[in-house]
């Protein structure tokens, strides 16, 4: 019989750490119409406040960093993504190319988009934005002042609140709840100590859309992301940093309501889900040991925690890249979007006329829809490919991993089934919307929403997953 291992190790990493953060919550009347059903224009009032975090990860020599910037707002635009990267970078006082923003994804923010100006309450936003830059300009330069030596450690959980959304109606393919299909129910979880073992922060990583709250709410809010927060700060005493995972095809089994007790109820959910997987996490710097057997009733196993050697897991290496996807080929022209745009805006005037508001309503939906598709081509990069933004960067035993666009979860599932070995955090909706969904390659011309909005072609996910894998390999 093959000798039983005796060694039950913990995945870690040592680095240099900070983290800092503060309240971003808007003005309570600024533009909220996230959803183009929704029939408000301006947020009634706050559910929870909104947040912005920078962590800064740094090896324990030399001056390479990344920094994290992680907002409490669902996507941004090209101009609006530069313009905040530009300004948080001058006041921080650091490069640009240093500074990753990634989003909770929460879509009870509201839009945060200068196009949106001239609409009620749009006349805030740029203000906003200006603020929220020198917000994230001052975090950045407290942050880098409190760099400090660190222990991460890392662990694996479960939660069912994410459920496969592709569903088949028996007629269209439905945005929302299929029970008919398994969904990744991964957390991962990270618990971060200095030296003398009091905890600096942790970590969640779990991927599901943050879409509880739809067009019936008018409350700004981080959705399911607050009330899991205050769960896992309470419990730890420490800021907790929660990274969107890969959920193209993932949200909520209860979602899309106007009642932000099922947000706050889905955040416990995921909460205590990670207060699980945080609380089995051993010390820093100590490993799980076979330490020989003891004579009982039975012949029993000892186990112990032991010291290693902390410095062995301080690996670092950083790599940042765009990875050119091609575009979609057939999609329609900037003068095309913009006569179906203007026909549902003349649709929608008629149904009003005739007295049909269900019509009416379907085609502001549309018109809605199509507004935010013509934004984005406007800002599309030129050329035959989408250059990707990607940042890959190994610590220890994990791999930290973030990624622009809404990659289906089948990015995370691939790589740990490949790298089982390493920790692998996985933050998507990084930098800003352009990219939009990266679904499998099957599921092209097939309807389905995530599918029809894609701006690059089938095989792109195919793509990003075996350049990411032959890097970390």
């Amino acid at each position: 019989m093959k000798p039983s291992r005796t060694e039950d190790p913990t995945p870690q990493s040592r680095c240099r750490f900070a983290l800092a953060w503060c309240d971003i919550t808007p003005p309570t009347d600024i533009y909220h119409r996230m959803w183009g059903a929704a029939k408000h224009e301006r947020a009634t009032g706050v559910h929870r406040p909104l947040r912005a975090t920078v962590t800064v990860f740094a090896p324990m020599e030399g001056s390479e960093r990344q920094i994290l910037l992680t907002l409490d707002h669902c996507v941004m635009g090209a101009a609006e993504h530069a313009n905040l990267v530009a300004q948080a970078a001058e006041i921080g006082g650091v490069a640009k190319e240093e500074i990753l923003v990634v989003f909770s994804h929460t879509h009870g923010a509201g839009l945060m988009g200068l196009d949106r100006a001239s609409l009620p309450g749009g006349e805030l936003i740029p203000p906003y934005l200006q603020s929220l830059g020198e917000k994230a300009g001052d975090l950045i330069r407290d942050a880098i002042a409190s760099l400090q030596p660190a222990g991460i450690v890392y662990g694996r959980g479960r939660c069912s609140l994410a459920t496969h959304r592709d569903f088949w109606d028996g007629q269209q393919f439905i945005c929302g709840h299929n029970p008919g299909v398994p969904a990744d129910d991964t957390v991962i979880v990270a618990r971060v100590t200095d030296d003398d073992g009091k905890m600096l922060a942790s970590i969640v990583n779990y991927a599901c859309h943050p879409t509880t709250l739809a067009w019936e709410n008018t409350l700004i809010s981080p959705d399911y992301i607050g009330a899991m927060r205050e769960l896992v700060e309470r419990d730890t005493g420490a800021p907790c940093l929660f990274l969107q995972g890969a959920s193209g095809e993932l949200g909520p089994r209860e979602g899309f309501v106007g009642d932000t007790a099922v947000a706050d109820r889905n955040g416990r959910e995921l909460g205590y889900a990670a207060l699980s997987a945080l609380t089995a996490l051993p010390a820093a710097g100590t490993t799980f040991v076979y330490a020989g057997p003891v004579v009982s009733g039975a012949t029993l196993g000892s186990w112990k925690h032991e010291n290693i050697d902390i410095a062995e897991k301080d690996t670092w290496k950083l790599q940042r890249w765009h990875e050119p996807l091609t575009y979609r080929p057939g999609q329609p022209t900037i003068e095309q979007t913009q006569a179906e745009l203007d026909q549902f805006k003349y649709d929608e005037a008629a149904a009003r006329a005739a007295g049909d508001e269900t019509r009416a309503a379907d085609c502001s939906a549309m018109a809605e829809r199509k507004t935010r598709f013509l934004h984005r081509q406007h800002q599309l990069p030129p050329g035959e490919a989408y250059p990707l933004q990607v940042v890959l960067w190994h610590l220890g035993d994990a791999i930290w991993l973030g990624v622009q666009g809404e990659s289906y979860s089948l990015l995370q599932t691939e790589l740990r089934r490949r790298f089982p070995e390493k920790i692998i955090v996985v933050s998507t909706i990084a930098a800003d919307w352009g990219a939009s969904y990266l679904p499998h390659r099957e599921l092209y011309d097939t309807g389905i929403y995530q599918e029809t909005i894609a701006v690059v072609a089938a095989g792109s996910l195919e793509q990003l997953i075996e350049a990411i894998a032959a890097r970390v390999a």
